[in-house]
């Protein structure tokens, strides 16, 4: 079995899914970060291709960042000054060669993550 990543935002705040939030693809290595993609989420809070495709899995640290202050701009949501929550860094690491799916549930005030299936 091949490695990759997936990820599925949903909004808590108004129970539904996460569509146009920019979400990007760092792999982590010492203290270098090194960006690998850049991907919207769709009308179902997911993005239309895998974040890390089989052919460019590796083992290592991760980190994805979530544009969430952009995503609750472009909603409407009133902003602060600075808002709460703007971008939203996960880092993890994949040690084996399966798939790892780390959903988002987002709010302006809070997020969850977990590793899903």
């Amino acid at each position: 079995m091949t490695g990759y990543l997936t990820t599925h935002v949903l909004d808590t705040s108004k129970g539904c899914p996460a569509s146009g939030l920019t979400i990007d693809l760092f792999r982590i290595e010492g203290v270098t970060r090194t960006h690998l993609r850049t991907l919207v989420t769709n009308n179902d809070g997911r993005t239309d291709e895998q974040i890390l495709p089989e052919a460019d899995f590796q083992i290592g640290v991760y980190e994805l960042i979530f544009h969430a202050g952009d995503y609750f701009d472009a909603c409407g949501v009133a902003p602060e000054t600075p808002r709460f929550l703007d971008v939203i860094p996960l880092r993890f690491g994949m040690s084996e060669a399966s798939h790892y799916h780390v959903p988002l549930l987002l709010s302006p005030f809070g997020y969850s993550t977990y590793r899903g299936s």
